[in-house]
């Protein structure tokens, strides 16, 4: 009598093994699709449906690799036993699992839109920028760099130091977002990367601990350092002409030569605004792509409509308890907001040729940097606030007991 070794591996039946080939070549491709199918612009992610996505992509590499390594093994063991339909089933088998894994390797993101990972800067005088373009500008310890929009639309991340402090420069086209923040998180400076969107905003994740972070409010949504958030580095969104006018020595992102000619174009706005969004905004009677200059401060947050803004010129409220103020700058596009006293009053009436604005109070002038350039209080500046440009959808998303101006 022969007996049994059960230590002695049998090949499964033709039938199982085809079966299985079959789920894992599905597997290895879906470990990209699926994420893919859920990160994508135009489609609004559930609260659960993002961290599985995300979970399915940080493992797909080792899922899709185990997935390859079983379809050789079944091909080399069944290769010489089975018909040539059968072999041919387990070669297309190895070539949907090979794709997979592949491109679970790939961050497609940046395949889309090419960071810019050595940028160079240079003089604003010889900058090839037209003036009315804009420019998200920072300044550090006496150091000024500006970053066209329309290059860093494109790209949507630079990491850059800027007066010895690591900040990368953001922006977020399908958004309007354009927000510096600092790099340094617990003491670690990291690294930034585009790595998808959700509801319509950017994700960035970082190359030190791979958590990932929401674009407009620098929160870790996933990853070691959930719930961390980046500090806001307080920027302005000028014209060049005007950046340049305030900035003489400052220094502009140079032209990332293998990427310049994808560049956002110049009616990057109008384009912008047929595209479709994932949050509703039907009940608030905001039309989702209406801009606004979005404030919140530790009592509340508001947001301005840029139209009301630019046709008011300069505009004195309340965001929360804190009164604040928002004036246009000579360009008549560029916008800044300040914190102010409460009983100061402020008017853009017969201000001198350097100012804007005069108080009412002292008769002092104020010039577009918020700084009284003449009369008692010449010498003095107001405190800046932090404004971000964002269209509605995305403002009321993520602020969503927000106040309205005119509302």
């Amino acid at each position: 009598m022969r007996l049994h070794n059960p230590s002695r591996l049998e090949i499964p039946p033709e039938s199982f093994v085809s079966v299985t080939a079959i789920a894992c070549a599905i597997v290895s491709l879906a470990c990209f699709v699926v994420p893919m199918y859920i990160i994508q612009p135009y489609r609004a992610q559930g609260p659960h449906e993002f961290p599985i996505a995300i979970a399915i992509r940080d493992s797909g590499p080792v899922l899709s690799a185990l997935c390859v390594l079983f379809i050789v093994a079944v091909m080399f063991r069944l290769w010489r036993r089975v018909d040539r339909r059968s072999r041919f089933g387990l070669t297309a088998c190895l070539i949907v699992a090979v794709t997979g894994a592949a491109l679970t390797r790939l961050n497609v993101f940046e395949m889309m839109f090419h960071p810019d990972l050595s940028p160079e800067f240079g003089p604003a005088a010889s900058a090839n920028i037209d003036s009315d373009d804009m420019v998200v500008s920072f300044t550090w310890n006496g150091e000024t760099h500006a970053w066209p929009v329309r290059a860093i639309g494109y790209h949507h991340i630079v990491n850059d130091v800027v007066g010895g402090v690591p900040v990368v420069a953001t922006y977020c086209t399908l958004c309007h977002t354009g927000i510096v923040w600092s790099r340094q998180v617990d003491g670690r400076v990291l690294t930034f990367r585009l790595t998808g969107i959700r509801n319509g905003n950017a994700l960035l994740r970082d190359d030190e601990t791979n958590s990932i972070w929401q674009q407009t409010t620098g929160e870790a949504i996933y990853g070691t350092l959930k719930g961390k958030r980046l500090q806001m580095m307080h920027s302005d969104e000028l014209t060049f002409a005007l950046w340049k006018k305030e900035q003489p020595r400052g220094v502009v992102l140079k032209p990332d030569a293998k990427s310049a000619s994808l560049y956002e174009p110049k009616d990057w706005e109008t384009k912008i605004l047929d595209n479709p969004v994932v949050v509703d905004t039907s009940k608030t009677g905001i039309a989702p792509r209406e801009l606004m200059l979005g404030i919140a401060t530790g009592s509340g947050s508001k947001a301005f409509p840029m139209k009301s803004v630019l046709s008011a010129g300069l505009i004195q409220d309340r965001v929360g308890t804190d009164p604040v103020l928002l004036i246009v700058g000579p360009d008549n596009l560029s916008v800044r907001a300040f914190r102010v006293q409460p009983n100061a009053t402020y008017i853009r009436a017969n201000p001198p040729a350097d100012a804007l604005m005069t108080d009412t109070e002292t008769s002092s002038a104020w010039n577009f940097s918020g700084c009284a350039v003449s009369g008692p209080l010449q010498g003095q500046c107001l405190t800046p606030l932090n404004a971000v440009k964002d269209y509605w959808f995305d403002w009321m998303n993520y602020h969503p007991q927000t106040a309205v101006f005119g509302k």
